[in-house]
């Protein structure tokens, strides 16, 4: 859609909803609900198997109409066409964005640059079965015959926040005889205490890089390595039995001494931060086994078909990325918080983190033309109820307006007593006192002395989403992170921005790999940097006594 729309900021219904918002800026949630009592019910919106209630939300019926203008005037279904027909809609690399593919039908046709991806994809997907049943039922035995016990993914960003995220989402579905362990941090302790209690032996070690070449990856690989042939006596043919590859680079993987049927590949027209259900997703297949992970490729596959079959007023990731853009872009909201009440999610707004701001974090538009309006928000949040006991203080009384995304569940895996209904009391309370608050009169009627009532006085009209779902299960789990791999996108492509690319992570990248060996030669080079870097640079290399 490069060139093919006005800039933001001139498009009609942008015109039209700046203007709107001085209008309704000031109305309160309870003036909304007082003048509409069927509010929460008409303001919801249900699809495969998740519900969404966006009544909390400071909007009326004027604000979501010109949302869904502004959706329109935007290209968005023409830009929701191109992605999922396979263009090259990552314009500064010249590549599809097609992690829809990981996910399609056997009978799909999905064609990239002339040929249909879609049996490659399942061919990865049926080697990854083979491979992972017999993990499970210990055919696959380590160099001295034991039994794998212990699995260890070493990746970085996208290579690891999808199956640590994914693990503990789906512990409860796990295989709890085996061990699973994720390093990712090139900090060594990271290393240290993921191994520290270890058999090598009953390990098996997943490295995951596409180009075998990523710093901290690769690191964190040859210290597995040396540590696993330093255990057993010295003998390097055991890294055969121990490393298996998730990479596209077989020279590597090869001198790297895994052998190359042990790679499982996967492709360019896949951000790593969309790659959770692909080869990435070893680890987690098996964790969860094939049936499981299978189970989730289909609830991506089904919210997959909602985003792009969906009219825009029922469709969930629509929606929730039009609200972000009224919050963001009109009220000045600067971050989301997301809010799980199921421990099981625990990972999942980290997970969200990369999701959201290495895709939308862009200070230019397709065009190369610098934004004069704010990108993506940052995305933060904690469990229920931990949070409620931290920073919930700040989001009730704060000066700063944090709209929420609560997800629940109706039903809980582990029943134990009061706890679930304890639990959605929490959720639904939260959402309500935000709305809503605690007026003066209000405060003053439970006998609150003057001096004490600006204190425990609460404004309300703070926003929320509600989704709820009925179970946590691997199919949920799918749903959920299209919908807002999907919502990313809404944003995305409203802004005029790319958010298949990633640019801003290499400049770091680049002066790291110049700064190792200033840090690690036997002599100092002469330092070339700004006068605080060549100042820390001499003092590290002091306090450690290499001058």
């Amino acid at each position: 859609m490069k060139g093919n729309i006005k800039p933001l900021t001139q498009r009609s219904a942008w015109k039209a909803l700046t203007t709107h918002y001085q209008k309704v800026k000031g109305l309160h949630l309870r003036k909304l609900f007082a003048n509409d009592p069927k509010r929460g019910e008409r303001l919801t919106v249900e699809a495969v198997g998740l519900f969404l209630d966006y009544s909390k939300n400071r909007i009326t019926g004027q604000t979501l109409g010109l949302l869904l203008r502004l959706a329109e005037e935007s290209g968005l279904r023409e830009q929701i066409d191109a992605m999922f027909r396979g263009e090259k809609i990552n314009t500064t690399e010249s590549r599809p964005a097609l992690h829809m593919a990981l996910r399609a039908p056997k009978n799909a046709v999905i064609v990239v640059d002339g040929r249909n991806v879609v049996p490659e994809v399942h061919a990865v997907l049926d080697k990854m079965a083979v491979f992972a049943n017999r993990v499970r039922r210990g055919q696959w035995r380590g160099h001295t015959d034991k039994r794998i016990r212990n699995v260890i993914n070493i990746g970085i960003g996208g290579s690891d926040l999808g199956p640590v995220m994914a693990y503990e989402a789906l512990k409860h579905y796990s295989e709890r005889s085996m061990t699973f362990r994720f390093i990712s941090n090139v900090d060594g302790i990271d290393f240290l205490e993921a191994t520290r209690d270890l058999d090598p032996a009953e390990t098996l070690f997943i490295v995951s890089s596409k180009t075998f070449t990523t710093l901290e990856t690769m690191t964190n690989a040859r210290s597995a390595r040396d540590w696993l042939i330093r255990r057993l006596k010295g003998d390097k043919e055991a890294v055969a039995k121990h490393f298996v590859a998730v990479s596209t680079n077989a020279g590597r993987v090869s001198e790297f001494g895994i052998d190359t049927a042990n790679m499982f590949g996967f492709w360019d027209w896949v951000g790593g931060r969309y790659s959770m259900d692909s080869a990435i997703g070893l680890s987690t297949m098996l964790a969860i086994g094939p049936d499981n992970f299978r189970a989730m490729l289909k609830g991506f596959r089904e919210m997959d078909e909602h985003f792009r079959t969906a009219p825009f007023e029922r469709n969930l990731p629509v929606l929730m990325g039009l609200l972000s853009i009224w919050h963001n872009n009109f009220f000045g909201a600067q971050t989301v918080a997301v809010l799980p009440y199921e421990q099981y999610l625990k990972r999942f707004p980290a997970y969200l983190q990369q999701l959201a701001m290495e895709s939308n974090g862009k200070r230019v538009t397709l065009d190369g033309v610098a934004v004069d309006y704010d990108t993506s928000p940052v995305y933060w949040g904690e469990p229920g109820t931990n949070g409620q006991h931290s920073f919930y203080q700040l989001i009730h009384q704060g000066s700063r307006l944090i709209p929420c995304d609560f997800i629940a569940f109706t039903r809980t895996l582990t029943s134990l007593g009061r706890h679930h209904d304890i639990l959605l009391a929490n959720v639904f309370a939260q959402a309500e006192a935000l709305a809503f608050g605690k007026t003066a009169a209000e405060v003053k009627a439970e006998g609150t002395p003057d001096w004490l009532m600006p204190h425990r006085v609460f404004e309300g009209n703070r926003p929320s989403n509600l989704l709820l779902a009925d179970r946590l299960t691997p199919e949920t789990l799918g749903k959920l992170v299209a919908l807002y791999e999907h919502n990313v996108f809404t944003q995305g492509a409203i802004w005029h921005i790319d958010p298949f690319d990633q640019w801003g992570v290499e400049l770091g990248k680049v002066l790291a790999q110049r700064i190792i060996p200033e840090l690690e030669g036997k002599t100092l080079l002469r330092l070339r940097h700004d006068s605080s870097t060549n100042n820390l640079i001499r003092r590290c290399r002091k306090r450690s006594g290499r001058y």
